[in-house]
């Protein structure tokens, strides 16, 4: 069997749920999830976690793995990833990837992280330096660092003037080496070739989809399952916490948002992330081709031949 990568996504709400199960159905697939969101037990409402009933139709990976405390990043996701498609493969069973979370969908195709290993003692050493100086000092020490400048980085976003800092002290070597270095790392996933797919729908549809979903989250006990999270460390990972659905929810928890306003905020910041994943899909991924998610069946999701070479 050809190891092939078929990996099927689209923006949020627009049904690639169903699709992937159909299609898993009528091939004998399992299913790699490409949400990091969905590691997290627990986050069940306001991601949209295919159900238990869902589940069962085909096997899933990469789903309820981790305590909504723990973090998940994308060189752990990589690997969790590539163990779950070559056990898959081991198995005699084709691999559909799904989700819509651009870089992840981006590890498939392309290089997203380096190899610096960064020890959680240079990470608080950073923050206690951030915390005592200011962003300012961080950026000076970082300067001094990189007697060939700084290149294209954002001296005024915290995070990644940190991510820098941490990577230089870690390494030992420049951005721009660190740079030089990530981009003659080989293309990954070697020996398996790529199918890519993007569903989507009409923008009034797909708004209307939104819309349905946010009623139906919150008619679902989305803040009881915020509580649920906040009480298991949920503060303690600020990825997730910061999800949408969440994010708002806890502002309404803390009096931040008025609760006749939650459903409406959702909403917003969901049709924001739609047009932000639609832009990532088209600059970001390798040219795909768009089925419309209202029509055609799913035997038809991929063309026959990959559009990806093997790497």
């Amino acid at each position: 069997m050809d190891s092939i990568l078929h990996v099927l996504t689209g923006p949020t709400a627009v049904g690639k749920t169903e699709w992937a199960l159909r299609w898993a159905e009528r091939h004998g697939a399992e299913i790699v999830s490409c949400d990091p969101l969905l590691c997290y037990r627990g986050m069940d409402i306001g991601t949209a976690k295919p159900t238990p009933a869902e589940r069962a139709r085909a096997p899933h990976h990469l789903i309820d793995v981790l305590d909504v405390s723990d973090t998940m990043d994308v060189t752990r996701y990589v690997a969790a990833a590539r163990a779950a498609c070559e056990a898959i493969r081991a198995r005699g069973r084709p691999v559909l990837v799904t989700g819509g979370s651009g870089f992840y969908l981006k590890s498939f195709f392309a290089p997203v992280a380096d190899d610096v290993d960064v020890p959680p003692a240079v990470r608080a050493t950073v923050a206690a330096a951030l915390e005592r100086g200011g962003l300012d000092a961080l950026v000076e020490e970082l300067r001094a660092l990189n007697p060939r400048g700084l290149g294209s980085l954002d001296v005024r976003n915290p995070r990644r003037v940190v991510r820098a800092l941490e990577r230089c002290r870690a390494s030992g070597r420049t951005l721009a080496d660190l740079q030089e270095a990530f981009a003659r790392q080989p293309p990954p996933w070697a020996g398996w070739r790529k199918q890519l797919v993007r569903l989507d729908r009409p923008r009034p549809e797909l708004d209307a989809r939104i819309e349905a979903r946010v009623r139906t989250m919150l008619a679902a006990g989305l803040v009881a399952e915020t509580e649920r999270l906040l009480a298991g460390g949920l503060r303690r990972n600020p990825s997730a916490a910061r999800a949408i659905g969440y994010r708002e929810t806890i502002a309404m928890l803390e009096g931040r948002l008025p609760g006749a306003e939650l459903a409406a905020a959702i909403g917003r910041d969901t049709r924001a992330l739609v047009k932000k994943q639609l832009t990532w899909f088209r600059t970001q991924l390798p040219p795909h081709p768009v089925r419309a998610a209202a029509g055609g069946g799913a035997e038809d999701l991929f063309p026959e031949a990959p559009l990806s070479p093997a790497a």
